[in-house]
């Protein structure tokens, strides 16, 4: 199979795509108290700025991807675009909370679209280049987690340069441009000719859609509220229609069988996991500096860049290699234990800590971890199925990203809250709770960890590229 020859620039084009569906998440952290102010927002209502796109985000995901295969990938990148860009301008324009709201869930569903065209663009575009497919996973691999904090980075300067709809404006010209260059560079690969589980994809999105709304909002509600539990018991019995709709229609949303493909199941639990404990740490680590260190929301961005520099340079120049080397189990298992020792030395932060002391070295190892684990549990989720159900392998491992993210930071929000992390201005309270977080997620990495060692298999035989050639 020939090797396309605007491939590396199309990877560009899918890498941005990424990072910018992966800021979109963090971005509006810092602007937020001026957004409340601004438009009205209660306190209460001012979450959902945040939860808006997480719950559209992670609840189309898995249509996202199957339609994906069934219309082609560049066409339903390019309709996430469009939805993104218009999810934009109306949160940007917005004057009150009900279109600001509205306008961060349409964002979502855009997002919803983007994230799972892309991988599988990406694998049309690589998969038959085995030396370059770990090259091409790392640089998009390493987009996501510098998204995240490149978002925070952002957000502290437009808020403080600019004003908060510049965290939503900035979405516009690159969305442009991406549709740009989208029939440019991006393959034109076409959709099966087959018909949408409408009824599976209705049971999926509203069942996922009301477990993260459930989870998101549990924290505040409290877990055991008549209203918390009824809709969790919904979010089950919507997923467990849809895995019956899957056993009946004849061209389901989600062929059950896909399941049977090797260390889908163990990659897709790796990947929960890790969102599950990455995403707390950054997010309470983001808190201890800016309510017990003392920096301000510029300061606090700056301070996260050395953690995403490693992540970056260990994910484009080394984990290649190392898949390469070792495959992909070890270094799953071996980057959740790393991870979850990185949180143990966060643990440590003290209430009068600092920068030096307390947070660079625990997220230093943190990033090794993550390093690790992101690229090699994606390319085991999606790495072997059929090309015509990449859009799919995509959907799901991406769901169970955003799922076990959501679930580990309402988890984490709920210890360290009754370990004294509400307690503003009481920086040994806020420290109790933020320590209890900390040591819960690291305990998520090392069940990770133990559950990656027991399902995932390595395969008896695999050809083993040329470390030269997936180093950059």
């Amino acid at each position: 199979m020939s090797a396309d020859p605007r491939r590396w620039w199309a990877l560009v084009v899918l890498a941005g795509a990424q990072f910018m569906v992966i800021m979109d998440t963090s971005i509006i952290g810092v602007a937020l108290p001026d957004m409340q102010h601004a438009l009205g927002f209660s306190p209460g209502g001012l979450q959902w700025v945040f939860n808006a796109y997480v719950v559209a985000f992670g609840g189309l995901l898995l249509l996202g991807g199957r339609l994906s295969d069934l219309l082609g990938a560049r066409r339903v990148f390019a309709i996430g675009w469009l939805a993104l860009i218009a999810g934009s301008v109306v949160a940007a324009a917005a004057n009150g909370p009900a279109l600001e709201v509205t306008g961060r869930a349409v964002q979502g569903v855009g997002a919803a679209l983007i994230a799972p065209a892309a991988m599988t663009l990406l694998m049309v575009l690589f998969a038959g280049q085995p030396n370059e497919l770990p090259k091409a996973m790392a640089f998009y691999g390493a987009a996501a987690p510098a998204g995240g904090t490149a978002g925070v980075f952002l957000g502290g300067v437009i808020t403080e340069w600019l004003s908060w709809p510049y965290v939503f404006i900035i979405y516009i010209p690159i969305g442009l441009l991406s549709l740009l260059m989208t029939p440019a560079l991006l393959p034109a690969v076409p959709g099966r000719k087959a018909g949408l589980d409408l009824a599976g994809a209705v049971a999926v999105t509203g069942g996922l859609a009301l477990a993260v709304y459930a989870i998101v909002q549990a924290p505040q509600r409290g877990w055991g509220t008549s209203t918390t539990i009824l809709q969790l018991a919904g979010a089950v019995v919507l997923l467990a229609a849809f895995v019956l709709i899957q056993r009946l229609v004849r061209r389901p949303l989600m062929p059950l069988s896909v399941w049977r493909t090797p260390n889908l199941a163990g990659a897709n639990v790796a990947m929960t996991l890790l969102g599950a404990a990455w995403i707390p740490m950054w997010y309470f680590l983001n808190l201890y500096l800016q309510q017990v260190v003392g920096y301000g929301a510029f300061p606090s961005g700056a301070a996260l860049v050395p953690m995403t520099a490693l992540m970056m340079i260990l994910m484009v120049g080394v984990t290649g290699r190392l898949i390469a080397r070792f495959g992909t189990k070890p270094l799953i298992v071996t980057g959740l234990v790393v991870l979850a020792g990185g949180l143990g030395v966060l643990s440590t932060v003290r209430a009068h800590g600092t920068f030096l002391a307390d947070v660079l070295p625990g997220s230093l190892i943190s990033a090794v971890g993550m390093a690790l684990v992101f690229i090699p549990a994606t390319m085991a989720a999606i790495g072997a199925v059929p090309p015509e159900q990449g859009g799919l392998a995509s959907g799901i491992v991406n769901t169970t990203y955003q799922i076990g993210s959501a679930v580990g930071l309402a988890v984490m929000t709920a210890i360290a809250t009754s370990k004294g992390a509400s307690h503003l201005g009481d920086p040994h309270s806020l420290t109790n709770g933020f320590q209890a977080a900390f040591i819960g997620a690291g305990v998520v990495a090392l069940a990770g960890a133990i559950l990656g060692l027991i399902s995932l298999r390595t395969p008896r035989s695999a050809p083993t590229p040329d470390p030269e050639t997936v180093n950059v």
